[in-house]
């Protein structure tokens, strides 16, 4: 049964504003009552309700929906995120989807439960119809290009064309002509986006588009898809994947199954994850600053609940390429 301020204000002889200066350390508390008030908390077990905290000091949190705390990716937005919203007087909530929308939905509901001041969507498996419930509730919202900016809707704009872009001009500046794209999973829009960049830059460059691989944006995706690869023939001389968790399997895939990388395929990732410095060989990948992406969540949130009129705006983060040792020249003989 639960213990209330009341009946721990009663057992020790005193008010319950009594209780709560001590257990917020807040009013002129003399020591021996704050003793006994204490000692009567530990003996009944009293456990104060954050949430009635919150709504009393009104530091209500902020919220960040991911897709997959597997994928190094989040966490570094995350760390980033939740470091930002302390820094603006907020607490952070965080819950992660698996990529699943049935989860999607829960972590909806559990922000509007624990009355989030905004949430940052960083995934793609959530309905408008949701994200419009938010924004009605006066909820601000910020997405990775979800929707056009509303009311308590702001949308961050990750340059991820530019980003492919650049690698594909990249390998075909060093003699690439048989380029593979890795791509996530279906339906996931920034895949698609990526995917869209990729094809349409080959045709500006006059190569041939393909073979395209489906991954699942995890390490066991790109490891499938790397052996696929090494057996193609003609192969690929290097492989262009959506993210760079996938990379990596493609690259571990390629060594089993008798490639050198990049002496016979070059192998590129995207995200610039810490795992992309760490691989060996170390990934040529894409930056999107991670840092800066969930900073700028953060600011756009609080930018949304302390504005008059609570009119999102748009915030643009840009792709930078990051050459490693995962990718070089083409092979005379694999020309």
């Amino acid at each position: 049964m639960t213990v209330t301020i009341r009946e721990v204000a009663s057992a020790a002889g005193v008010s319950t504003a009594t209780v709560s200066n001590v257990l917020n350390n807040t009013g002129k508390v003399g020591a021996n009552t704050r003793r006994q008030v204490l000692a009567t908390v530990r003996k009944l077990g009293y456990v104060p309700d954050v949430h009635a905290r919150r709504l009393a000091s009104n530091r209500r949190p902020m919220g960040i929906i991911v897709s997959d705390l597997e994928n190094p990716f989040f966490p570094e937005v995350i760390k980033s995120f939740e470091a930002r919203a302390r820094e603006l007087g907020y607490d952070a909530i965080l819950s992660d989807t698996n990529y699943d929308p049935h989860r999607t939905r829960e972590a909806a509901e559990r922000m509007m439960e624990h009355k989030v001041r905004g949430v940052a969507i960083m995934t793609s498996e959530i309905s408008m119809r949701l994200v419009h419930e938010l924004a009605r509730r006066k909820i601000a919202v910020t997405f990775l290009d979800l929707a056009p900016v509303s009311g308590y809707m702001s949308n961050l704009r990750i340059d991820y064309e530019s980003g492919i872009q650049q690698v594909v001009r990249y390998l075909h500046g060093h003699g690439h002509k048989r380029i593979a794209f890795i791509a996530g999973r279906e339906g996931l829009k920034s895949n698609k986006v990526r995917q869209e960049a990729y094809e349409g830059c080959m045709r500006e460059l006059g190569l041939p588009i393909g073979p395209i691989l489906r991954g699942n944006l995890r390490f066991e995706g790109g490891l499938e898809a790397g052996r696929a690869v090494a057996a193609m023939k003609p192969r690929p001389t290097a492989v262009v994947a959506v993210n760079d968790l996938t990379a990596i399997g493609v690259v571990k895939g390629l060594l089993g199954s008798g490639c050198r990388v990049p002496e016979d395929v070059s192998v590129t990732g995207f995200d610039k994850t810490r795992l992309a410095e760490y691989s060996n060989p170390s990934l040529t990948t894409v930056d999107i600053h991670r840092d800066l992406l969930g900073r700028m969540a953060a600011d756009a949130l609080y930018e949304l609940t302390n504005s008059e009129n609570a009119h999102g705006k748009e915030y643009r983060i840009g792709a930078e390429l990051v050459i490693g040792d995962s990718s070089g020249p083409v092979s005379g003989r694999h020309a």
